[in-house]
């Protein structure tokens, strides 16, 4: 019995000394996580204008060449891949539009926001998982995060009214100080903001204008007022920051510049064999058939214009992992980049889109991040967005819900060790 005693003692005593206490993710420690979003930011956006302040974020952490984002390039279903770490044809997202083709209805992509029958599919964005394994969370406007998921929601949430005004400067950095406030004040760990432009000026004027680099120019700013905000809320040593988007933009193609648009009416008549569709919508759109009638469409859509892609659902490419969700539609189509697909007739206001082919350069968005956790001076090869997510996980010490990322691609922007000048330099020019 004594003997048993010593034992008992001995690896008890081995265990506080040589043994550390486990915690999320091995990790006894972790710093904050904020996740900035500036929607429409093409991976060359900085290229052609003066962003010091950009410039200064890859000197003092990492940056990737560009990142591809899923398909469909479209805000909500890119955003909420990148919080879940899944595919669209897993997470449901399909989408900025909530639609139900018996009811023939479509719900605009700013009012779905509160609606959590279109984000609650059964798939678990991070602010959920991380609250769940005892973080608190945070959203400011990012798609997703006002919704209820299975009966949580997220810790501190903001959702854009449908007159947010996506272009002022002054609430931009008032954003900024709600979330540093979240993080010192209130003691969160993760918080995600969300930024329309240069999203919204891509689309009313074009991507190569004086008005795009004149919104990057602000967007340039906003990184100095947000360096000093971290700074003057002593976050500097404990808070990472990635700075990142959910696709690029490029210029639509119209008549007369180019021989014929995209006018589905031509070739079929939607009276008479279309009960539902989603078009008018930029590069991608999707049609349901009336009853007994898909070949036929199908086969009067295949060949119809020479810069028109027509799959049938079970068929499209599989590349693209947007093919298995019930609520996509059975006849899926996409333009060639910078042709839009229109419905009846061509009265489509908008210069710049998106929606096309993920892997178009064009499509291709920005990627920086900064803070203890990250190499300091360093550029990575490009990679998918859907890759994001364990970076996320793995900052945060978290354990990941299942996805279709690898922290194995990613795990390269992060610093060996705390001492983030001892790390290779790989210093590359804009």
């Amino acid at each position: 019995m004594k003997h048993n005693y010593f034992v008992v003692l001995f690896l008890f005593l081995f265990t506080i000394i040589f043994c550390k206490p486990i915690f999320r993710n091995g990790k006894n420690t972790h710093n904050k996580l904020l996740v900035i979003s500036f929607d429409g930011f093409r991976w060359n956006y900085d290229q052609d204008v003066d962003t010091p302040l950009l410039d200064y974020l890859a000197e003092i952490g990492v940056k990737a060449k560009h990142v591809t984002p899923p398909f469909v390039t479209m805000t909500s279903p890119s955003h909420f891949t990148t919080i879940t770490g899944r595919w669209m044809e897993d997470h449901g997202v399909i989408h900025n539009l909530m639609h139900n083709p018996e009811t023939l209805e479509k719900i605009t992509f700013k009012k779905t926001q509160n609606m959590s029958e279109w984000w609650d599919n059964g798939v678990l964005p991070l602010w959920i998982t991380a609250q769940n394994q005892g973080l608190r969370a945070g959203s400011l406007h990012f798609p997703g995060g006002n919704a209820n998921y299975s009966g949580k929601t997220v810790f501190k949430a903001l959702a854009e009214l449908s007159d947010h005004p996506d272009s002022d400067e002054q609430e931009w950095r008032d954003n900024i100080d709600i979330v540093m406030k979240w993080f010192t004040d209130d003691g969160l760990d993760f918080v995600t903001l969300y930024y329309g432009e240069p999203d919204k000026t891509g689309h009313l004027w074009g991507p190569e204008t004086e008005q795009r680099k004149t919104i990057i120019k602000q967007i340039d700013r906003t990184i100095g007022y947000l360096l000093n905000a971290i700074e003057n809320n002593n976050l500097k040593s404990k808070l990472n920051v990635i700075i990142t988007s959910d696709h690029g933009m490029t210029t639509v193609k119209k008549e007369p510049n180019v021989t014929e648009e995209i006018r589905l009416s031509k070739y079929i008549d939607f009276k008479d064999i279309v009960k539902f569709d989603i078009l008018d919508y930029g590069g991608f759109g999707m049609i349901l058939p009336r009853e007994g009638r898909e070949e036929e469409l199908y086969q009067k859509l295949k060949d119809a214009h020479p810069h028109l892609k027509v799959y049938r659902k079970q068929e499209f490419p599989e590349r693209f992992h947007f093919s298995k969700h019930s609520r996509i539609l059975p006849i899926l189509l996409y333009g060639d980049l910078g042709y839009s697909i229109l419905q009846r007739v061509i009265f489509y206001v908008n210069k710049g889109d998106h929606g096309f082919d993920n892997l178009e350069m064009d499509m291709q968005m920005i990627f920086r991040a900064f803070g203890p956790d990250f190499k300091k001076n360093y550029t990575s090869g490009p990679f998918e967005s859907i890759h994001i997510y364990p970076l996320m996980c793995e900052l945060l010490g978290i354990i990941p819900e299942p996805h279709n990322g690898s922290l194995a691609i990613t795990e390269d922007l992060l610093a060996v060790s705390n001492d983030l000048e001892d790390q290779p330099k790989n210093q590359k020019s804009k």
